[in-house]
Order: C-alpha cells, then sequence, then structure tokens
C-alpha cells in the first residue's frame, strides 16, 4: 500500500512540473520488487542558472523555501541540510535520484546539474562555498 502511494505521489509531482523522467516502477504485489524503467525521448530542460532550474524543477516537491514536505509523500528538506557539505552526494542524487525522485542525468545537461547543486549548497540556510565543477559532475555521470 504504501509503496502504490508512493508512486503516486511521485508520479503527481512529475505532472506537475510537466516533464519526463527515470523512474522505478514497484510490482502491485511485491513492494520490495522493482525494475527500473526510463522513459524515451525525455526533453531537456531549457532553464539555466541554478535558481531558475531549482524554482522550475526542484520545488515542486522540495517547496521553495526547500523545507520539504511530508503527507502522503515525504520531500526531505535541502534548507540546512548538513547531507549537502559532501558535493558529491547531492551531484548524485540529482543525476540518479533515489525513492520517489527521479533522476536526471537524461533530462539536464552537467552545467545545469552543477549549477542547481551549487545554488541549493549556497541557499536556504547552506553556506557550503567550495563549488562543484562541471568536471565533477561528469566523473559521477
Amino acid at each position: 500500500m504504501k509503496s502504490s502511494i508512493k508512486r503516486v505521489a511521485a508520479l503527481t509531482g512529475l505532472l506537475l512540473i510537466g516533464n519526463t523522467f527515470s523512474l522505478n516502477t514497484y510490482a502491485a504485489n511485491d513492494a520490495s520488487e522493482h525494475q527500473d524503467v526510463t522513459v524515451s525521448n525525455a526533453r531537456h530542460f531549457e532553464e539555466q542558472g541554478g535558481e531558475a532550474i531549482f524554482k522550475s524543477v526542484c520545488q515542486g516537491c522540495h517547496m521553495s523555501d526547500a523545507k520539504g514536505a511530508k503527507g502522503v509523500a515525504q520531500y526531505p528538506a535541502l534548507a540546512s541540510d548538513t547531507n549537502l557539505a559532501g558535493a558529491p552526494y547531492p551531484i548524485y542524487m540529482v543525476l540518479k535520484g533515489q525513492g520517489a525522485m527521479p533522476g536526471f542525468a537524461s533530462v539536464m545537461s552537467d552545467q545545469q546539474i552543477a549549477d542547481v547543486v551549487n545554488y541549493v549548497r549556497s541557499h536556504f540556510g547552506n553556506q557550503y562555498e567550495d563549488l562543484v565543477k562541471v568536471t565533477d559532475v561528469k566523473t559521477l555521470r
């Protein structure tokens, strides 16, 4: 039941931001079995710059203040998030996704991922000054 709710919440979030992504789909009878499904012909985001990407893509789930949301599904807070201290973690999360969050590797360029990670790591109470470079994203891609 919980996996069905998470799946519906994830799909609803995707519809809200109007894009296609790589998703995990769960078997109806067994939430522990899943298969990765990549939606083909996914379009690339046109937004440039970390703030524009965050507002267009991320805030639909993480909220405009990056404090996350709890309800049918749980979207973690990015505000004052110590998990962002090590730059590889948020790069990997944006590239590959986890749980209800889809990976954006197929729809964002290395520059877009670096920009949005740098934006989140330097806003919302986060003050991580070591900037993510495009080469950092390429290494983890």
